[in-house]
């Protein structure tokens, strides 16, 4: 078999073949049980071959979306033809909403249909030890960006035969600012014989209006775009042919590239809302129009501390300033700012006035970032100012209350208990306030905010480091900011339903609906009485009516809908996610109750939801072994866990939507170049004299400088090789007017011709108008730079009496992206990028290093398959990150030679 050229299917919300052939430059080593010699044996016969030969065949693939009542069921379909004359592995990959549950997957191989089953998570844990145990991938389900989650899966397709991949998942569509959206993410990588992306919507409301759009229309697939659209129906469908696929007519690669969106929204003509019922179960979508906005009464609580520092601070800044700008005359607003100090605009809740708003748009200019973290006290204080003014009657009576919680750590001043702040703030709140939270960045404890927030009517969103984190900031502002009733009730006739969803929400707000579902315990339902109340501007808001089965036979007379029982399966949905949330939120014993009932409701309707798992067996292969893989459902806990201890190094299709690149040099000096875009990495050693000071970064635009000094093993060691290290470095930022020397004995700073020396035995902080400085005791130090890179520098400490190794550093750099087009240096020449192909994989000096041919800056280079170590989150071990290593000092793939990188003195140009 040839697996180590692995034909990999993706279908990404859509789905996509990545043929990974020496022709195409991408390379993925199989996880096979064949030996590694064998493996290559087969490449070099592959190269013999004709480049141009293809041996894998896309030929279908078929995305069916149907939605009835904003209740969306997909399937998706892929066939793939296996046409050389040895068996090849094949990937399937899917990004699907991470809000959906897989509900079904299987895989037909010549006539045999191998479906997985869903089992409680417990159950199917030793399934998937076994698979770890034995050095498989047993996990199916990554995350993948802020919106998806990836699915994937392998299977070995014998000679001239085909696979079919089906998975299906299941999603209640949310209402968000107005409208519905349907996400299908295409990334094909190759031409598709087959391509289809069909979307089907019944309404019964009716229909006001269904947009789509993908980002890679262009002037000429957009006319393929074929949209029907009646009053309670439409109908889109994508179906280019492969000439149209083509980036040109004579090339194989596919403009099929991005996501595809169908957006809609509903007809809103009565204030009770819409009821369904079918098949013994009723839904109620309740949004009623020309309902007048209610004022609010907003307390943001800004996390100010150090770790906010620079990118994070400025966001924050331009958000508030973009919020105050857009708040309504008649809502009330106060500002609390903390670190391990509480400060705050004004002592009371101001009205939004023009003359207050300026004021407090320049207050929030002056907004710094220094110290700790205390969240209890600044959370505590914007609780009780709107607690006092609402007792004062200084707040309008018909207002609803909240507050909007920006922090990006954990709390380490004041009270840092968790469970302790949590029943404080309940306690404090008492049922009157709600209170929102958003997670800056990926070290934030997201799931003690969202418990927080849930046991304050609220919701906890995550906001990304990003360039457009502001944006996040301001679009879920615009989410809350305008309320139009509060305190919801939905009453429904006991004696007719039972197990209804949540009936009782706080507030509604504008361009959002609620949902109720539940299930009859009576059929007849003559007296189906529907009543919902709540407190609008000026008056209680009052309504009810009669609810009445709906005929889908009727509606929908032509068409064989995909699953009727649709009303039952949303309630089962809606149903789970209620419960999951009480399992996080409420007391031990409702606690387990609810975790019982959501894990046997999952098990029932076979969705993969965080209390289950479905079990796919594989195939049994040539050695008669059977191979087991589980996928799980992510809780946004788990994927925050990931972005922050997976690099994604090991294949291209584990890739991270939104992943930064980082540039490091650890160890021997180990240079690492970590390039998410790529889903892989670079590395090489640069060996030298000890007392030679390298060049790492030079940015004349913006005055950096960062130089490092080498230090040798204290004498020769057995092997005679002499070991160098980097132990000294020197920073410079002739802007901010500072000069850094950290050596692994002290740490120096000079700043406006002060001098202030700090020990790597404390833990200590530095925080000034430009630079900031954070020591962790023995471990490591964080320079950021106003507006600026940030780095990190690790002290390995070695023991002292060590007959050859001594202390040395390791170097990072993060936010590199924010240096000037004219940065250089070792590490700074690769700050923006580098354009490299790697190809034609063939035996190494070891078996375990196989290498390659590099082609990068016109050149073509031997690199070895290896491994380096990131010691970011492990100090003592590090992570092993592989990589290839460029031999020979790097020559190649630095500009010029090593020796041009030397410098005469540590703050030396040159």
């Amino acid at each position: 078999m040839s697996e180590l050229l692995n034909v990999r299917l993706l279908l990404w919300g859509c789905a996509c073949l990545w043929l990974c052939s020496l022709a195409s430059g991408a390379l993925v080593i199989s996880g096979d049980k064949k030996s590694l010699q064998e493996k290559m044996q087969v490449a070099k016969k592959f190269k013999k071959r004709s480049t141009t030969e293809k041996l894998v065949e896309l030929h279908s693939v078929t995305v069916e979306c149907v939605v009835s009542s904003r209740f969306a069921h997909t399937v998706m379909t892929s066939v793939a033809l296996n046409k050389a004359n040895s068996s090849q592995e094949i990937f399937f990959e899917v990004e699907l909403p991470k809000t959906a549950f897989i509900t079904n997957f299987s895989m037909e191989i010549e006539g045999q249909v191998y479906v997985g089953e869903v089992k409680e998570k417990e159950k199917a844990k030793k399934q998937y030890e076994k698979a770890v145990s034995l050095g498989q991938t047993a996990g199916l389900v990554k995350a993948s960006g802020r919106k998806m989650e990836k699915f994937s899966v392998s299977v070995n397709i014998a000679a001239e035969s085909n696979v079919t991949f089906i998975l299906i998942y299941e999603e209640l569509l949310q209402r968000n600012l107005g409208q519905y959206e349907i996400l299908t993410r295409v990334k094909p990588k190759s031409l598709v014989r087959q391509f289809k992306i069909g979307t089907k919507i019944y309404e019964p409301q009716g229909l006001a209006h269904v947009d789509v759009h993908a980002t890679f229309l262009s002037n000429d697939l957009l006319p393929l775009v074929e949209k029907t659209v009646t009053d309670k129906k439409a109908c889109i469908s994508f179906s280019p042919t492969m000439d149209q696929q083509r980036t040109c007519p004579s090339c194989d690669g596919t403009l099929i590239d991005g996501d595809f969106i169908v957006k809609y929204d509903v007809k809103r003509d009565s204030k009770l809302g819409d009821i369904q019922i079918v098949n013994g179960y009723f839904v109620h979508f309740f949004s009623p129009p020309d309902l007048p906005r209610l004022p609010k009464n907003v307390v943001f609580v800004i996390d100010r501390s150090g770790s906010m520092s620079g990118r994070k601070m400025s966001q924050t800044r331009e958000a508030l300033l973009a919020i105050l700008d857009d708040i309504h005359e008649e809502d009330y607003f106060a500002l609390v700012q903390f670190d391990h100090t509480i400060d705050f605009w004004k002592e009371t809740l101001t009205k939004a006035t023009e003359e207050n708003v300026a004021e407090a748009m320049a207050y929030v200019k002056t907004i710094q970032d220094y110290g700790g973290t205390d969240i209890h006290g600044g959370l505590m204080k914007g609780i009780n100012m709107l607690i006092q003014d609402r007792q004062a009657n200084r707040l309008p009576e018909r207002s609803t209350d909240m507050i909007i919680l920006l922090t990006d750590g954990m709390p380490n001043s004041g009270v840092s208990d968790l469970p302790s702040i949590q029943n404080d703030v309940r306690s404090a709140i008492g049922g009157n306030i709600s209170l929102f939270c958003l997670g800056f960045g990926k070290d934030v404890d997201y799931s003690f905010l969202d418990v927080l927030s849930k046991q304050n009517q609220g919701l906890a969103r995550r906001i990304f480091e990003a360039s457009d984190a502001a944006l996040q900031l301001q679009g879920f502002y615009e989410e809350v900011s305008t309320p139009m009733l509060l305190e919801v009730d939905l009453l429904y006739p006991d004696n007719v339903v039972d197990f209804v969803t949540t009936s009782h929400f706080r507030q509604l707000f504008n361009g959002s609906e609620i949902v109720v579902a539940g299930r009859l315990s009576d059929n007849n339902i003559n007296n189906f009485l529907v009543e919902v109340s709540g407190q609008g501007l000026e008056e209680k808001f009052q309504v009810e009516g009669q609810a009445s089965t709906l005929d889908w036979d009727v509606l929908c007379p032509d068409e064989e809908y995909v699953f009727g029982d649709f009303t039952e399966r949303l309630w089962a949905y809606l149903t789970i996610q209620q419960l999951l949330e009480k399992s996080t939120t409420a007391g031990p014993d409702e606690k387990i109750n609810a975790t019982a009932k959501a894990l046997d409701m999952s098990l029932q309707y076979s969705f993969v939801t965080p209390l289950t798992s479905m079990v796919v067996i594989k195939p049994e292969v040539e050695e008669g072994t059977s191979s087991p893989l589980i996928a799980n459902k992510l809780t946004e806990e788990q994927r925050q866990q990931a972005e922050k201890t997976s690099y994604q190094h090991a294949k291209p299709a584990t890739a991270q939507a939104y992943g930064a690149p980082t540039y490091f040099v650890d160890g021997d000096p180990h240079f690492i170049l970590e390039l998410p875009d790529k889903n892989d990495s670079l590395c090489f050693n640069i060996n030298d004299a000890p007392g030679t000071i390298f060049n790492l970064l030079r940015d004349l635009e913006s005055g950096i400088l960062v130089n490092g000094e080498v230090i040798g093993d204290k004498q020769i060691p057995p092997d005679g090789k002499i070991n160098t290290y980097f132990w000294r470095f020197g920073i410079i930022h002739k802007t901010l007017r500072v000069r850094l020397e950290v050596s692994t004995e002290e740490i120096s700073v000079l700043q406006d011709e002060k001098l202030v020396k700090l020990l790597w035995s404390d833990t200590a902080s530095l925080d000034g108008p430009s630079l900031n400085l954070k020591v962790t005791k023995d471990r490591s130090l964080t320079v950021t730079l106003k507006d600026s890179v940030k780095f990190v520098i690790l002290l390995h400490k070695v023991w002292k009496n060590h007959p050859y190794h001594r202390d040395y550093l390791g170097f990072y750099t993060l936010d590199s992206h924010l240096l000037s087009p004219a940065v250089h240096g070792l590490l700074g020449q690769f700050y923006h990028g580098i354009q490299y192909e790697v190809t034609e994989l063939y035996p190494g000096n070891t078996p375990e290093k196989p290498d390659a041919t590099m082609y990068v800056k016109g050149q073509k280079l031997r690199v070895t398959r290896g491994w380096q170590r990131d010691f970011r989150k492990n100090l003592k071990t590090g992570e092993n990150v592989p990589c290839w290593f460029i031999h020979n000092n790097g020559t190649g793939l630095i500009d010029g030679d090593m020796k041009d990188y030397i410098v005469s003195g540590l703050f030396k140009n040159q």
